[in-house]
């Protein structure tokens, strides 16, 4: 933890030190000056981290527990791959029956204080190649992979609060778009791609325009919407809801090879998931130890694509590798966001009924940003705990970029007729409103002493009225 430690008070200098040169409230007359601990404490947060899986193949499984996820968080877990291998339908609907089981995880999900990164498809385990006849298929043919995903809209349209993220799925085994049976297999020319797009379509209709969809290599992007390296997602187009902005990526041999096994034809592509992946979700996992695991690579690479999630429990030989040569604790903290206060400043003789400024600096130690939606507020309690006001935040946290400083410079209005003593927290709640009132759901600052966990609120500052 030393390491981290280190790397975190340098960062923190270096980007303190940056954001000064370029101005701020540090020394301004009127304001008073707050300090921050930051701390390489390692604790849950959301939509971030290592994941362990669960998979379905057939209406008779029991839904996840609660419980399990309650055990989960005890070991900072809130994101699962969650599987639904669909078997038993490759030439009919998906069951009732499997659907309500679909529903049920889900809202277990819901009310356990964790999201699932989703997947569907038909064969999980490799079939014997040589005598074809004698296996299942790996995958349905294209109009019943669309009929599924038709069946499957609403579900994921009612609970997408609960979906980090959807990966393609449904074509090849495993779902990984390799092995297929009635997908082209090496496809070349946009003909050929046409049939895995109108797959892709289709997912990107069925869930709400604020979720994105993970394809397995950059390839499949770039072959099916004609995009190259010069198309690359810039700020402005950044979070829409276009296809361009919600396709996202996901490595499931990461650092296996120089390609990653296959994941990726050429450099050019490997340097457009590092730019797509300022704004889209990337995550995977490890398939086999190679050369390129070494620590000092790994925390470049996982920089260099933005990494959020990571499977704890695959490849093991990876995990225990990075165990030994000490650098899993820094890839388990760095996982996504990481968001620390280092400074605040406050109107230093604050009245009721007039205007106070706050200006906060943030940095993001993480690989990558925040990914989807979340709502930023000042939040102002009495001494009891009550709120008396909250206001909306005039910065969006998925602009909180890895590697920065971000410079919250921002005035309110206090109430008017208020007396005693106040705190001004900042809230950073999922925007869902069945996620909202929900602390497990908040983001949680990398400081000392200000997580509230009963209220998802990070304190900023007390003052007197």
């Amino acid at each position: 933890m030393r390491q981290i430690s280190l790397f975190l008070g340098a960062i923190s200098l270096l980007l303190f030190s940056a954001c000064d040169k370029n101005g701020g409230a540090s020394g301004e007359k009127g304001l008073e000056k707050v300090t921050y601990t930051v701390t390489d404490e390692q604790f849950p947060n959301p939509e971030r981290g290592m994941y362990s899986g669960t998979s379905f193949s057939s209406a008779s499984g029991n839904p996840i527990s609660k419980n399990a996820l309650t055990a989960g968080r005890a070991e900072n877990r809130t994101l699962y791959m969650l599987e639904f291998w669909l078997k038993d339908f490759f030439e009919s609907d998906i069951s009732e029956a499997y659907l309500q089981l679909i529903r049920k995880n889900l809202e277990v999900y819901r009310t356990g204080g964790a999201k699932c990164i989703l997947r569907f498809g038909y064969s999980n385990s490799i079939k014997d190649l040589n005598h074809p006849e004698q296996s299942a298929p790996f995958d349905a043919s294209e109009e019943q992979v669309l009929r599924h995903i038709a069946q499957l809209k609403p579900i994921l349209q009612e609970y997408s609060d609960v979906i980090f993220v959807l990966q393609a799925g449904f074509i090849g085994c495993w779902g990984e778009w390799y092995y297929t049976d009635h997908f082209i297999q090496g496809p070349t020319s946009t003909e050929d791609f046409l049939p895995r797009k109108h797959v892709c379509d289709a997912l990107l209709d069925a869930l709400p325009t604020d979720r994105q969809v993970e394809l397995r290599t950059p390839q499949f992007k770039m072959k099916m919407y004609g995009y190259t390296l010069a198309d690359t997602i810039t700020r402005a187009e950044a979070h829409q809801p276009t296809d361009k902005a919600r396709l996202a990526g996901h490595n499931d041999c990461y650092l296996a090879s120089s390609t990653d096994q296959g994941t990726f034809n050429s450099t050019s592509e490997k340097e457009y998931w590092k730019a797509e992946t300022k704004y889209t979700i990337m995550g995977g996992e490890t398939c086999d130890l190679s050369n390129f695991c070494k620590c000092e690579n790994t925390l470049k690479s996982m920089a260099e694509q933005h990494f959020t999630y990571l499977n704890i429990s695959y490849n093991k030989e990876v995990i225990q590798f990075w165990q030994k040569n000490k650098c899993f604790d820094e890839i388990k903290t760095r996982l996504g966001y990481r968001l620390a206060l280092t400074e605040g400043s406050f109107t230093k003789k604050p009245a009721a009924g007039s205007p106070f400024r706050v200006v906060l600096k943030i940095d993001n130690v993480g690989f990558a940003s925040v990914m989807n939606p979340r709502d930023a507020e000042f939040v102002l309690t009495s001494k009891d705990g009550k709120v008396v006001k909250t206001w909306n935040v005039t910065s969006d946290p998925r602009f909180w970029m890895p590697g920065t400083t971000t410079v919250i410079d921002q005035t309110i209005t206090l109430p008017e007729g208020l007396s005693g003593e106040y705190t001004l927290s900042l809230n950073l709640p999922d925007p869902a409103e069945t996620l909202r009132n929900n602390p497990l759901f908040s983001i949680r600052l990398a400081n000392k002493n200000v997580w509230d966990q009963s209220t998802g609120y990070n304190k900023l500052h007390t003052f007197s009225l």
